[in-house]
């Protein structure tokens, strides 16, 4: 039975943006989930070394860490795991996890950065956008009755995977070692994805007709129309436009906000690289203490409407 979880705010993303913005926020009294992996954020193998009042050269893994302490040590919880759908009902958000845990919320902070990881072989640049894809929830519906390839070892493979064999005609899931939680990987195994051990070395097709095959490491050669590359967790923008958050109208690469870190939508909140450019850790901090106040006080006048409607 999926298990149902309610907190005032959850906050996706572990990194320097999402760590402060659950700082300022659980020390509003606000129930407070951080969701996310700290190895996901570009800081974990990162140095920092122009960032005030931190004099030396420290390890990103460090800073990370000693900020999740900060945040549990004010009653913020942190759960390591992949967000895979985002959807609202009513006034509520409601995250389905890759483990089966339905986490529900009345507000977020968006704060999960931008960057797509890349395989780095041969083609992946050539024939992106003429079968090859960072994004199934974006790009599904031009292969429909395709056969296409999903690589990735994470839960965004796999449920990119899953999505795909109910629109295309054959899926593929190359993957070298799979670490997703086991409900995650029974639903796979009862599914009609192929799996193959195998890492793709060389992605090849023709100028103007797109993508015909990928190469793997061991000389297995696939014949498909499109490749959709997930090497992580649920892109940032992919789950944001789950919920209808509008893109910045100049690049619509990155999430538009006000002063106040407020989106589009009522009760989202978006703090650090998500936001655009410059990618620093000073401003991801600033934005993330912005929203984490902002979104604390936004549940708080919620809370504070619906007492007074009871008396």
């Amino acid at each position: 039975m999926t298990q149902k979880t309610q907190y005032d705010i959850v906050i996706i993303g572990a990194g320097p943006a999402g760590i402060q913005a659950a700082i300022h926020a659980s020390r509003k009294q606000t129930r407070v989930l951080v969701l996310g992996r700290l190895t996901n954020s570009a800081l974990f193998k990162g140095h920092i070394e122009n960032y005030a009042f931190v004099g030396k050269v420290t390890p990103g893994r460090e800073l990370l860490e000693q900020g999740l302490a900060q945040i549990n040590s004010f009653g913020a919880e942190h759960l390591a795991e992949d967000l895979l759908q985002l959807s609202r009902d009513g006034e509520q958000f409601v995250l389905d996890l890759e483990s089966g845990l339905e986490i529900r919320t009345q507000a977020l902070v968006l704060a999960m950065g931008t960057a797509k990881k890349k395989l780095g072989v041969p083609g992946e640049k050539e024939f992106l956008g003429q079968g090859v894809s960072y994004c199934v929830d974006c790009d599904a519906n031009f292969f429909r009755k395709a056969t296409v390839c999903v690589t990735g070892d994470r839960s965004a493979a796999v449920d990119g995977a899953l999505t795909l064999q109910k629109i295309a005609a054959k899926v593929y899931l190359v993957t070298d070692k799979l670490e997703i939680a086991p409900s995650l990987k029974r639903l796979l195994d009862a599914s009609a994805v192929e799996q193959i051990n195998g890492k793709i070395t060389l992605i090849q097709g023709e100028k103007g007709r797109g993508l015909q095959q990928v190469e793997l490491a061991d000389g297995r050669k696939l014949v498909v129309d499109g490749l959709f590359i997930e090497l992580g967790s649920k892109g940032a923008l992919e789950l944001a436009t789950q919920i209808g958050v509008a893109l910045d109208t100049d690049t619509m690469q990155y999430i538009a906000v006000n002063r106040q870190q407020e989106t589009n939508i009522a009760g989202v909140y978006a703090a650090g690289d998500i936001t655009g450019p410059p990618f620093q850790m000073a401003k991801a901090v600033g934005e993330g203490c912005v929203a984490g106040m902002a979104a604390a006080t936004y549940v708080r006048d919620l809370q504070r409407k619906a007492g007074a409607q009871k008396a």
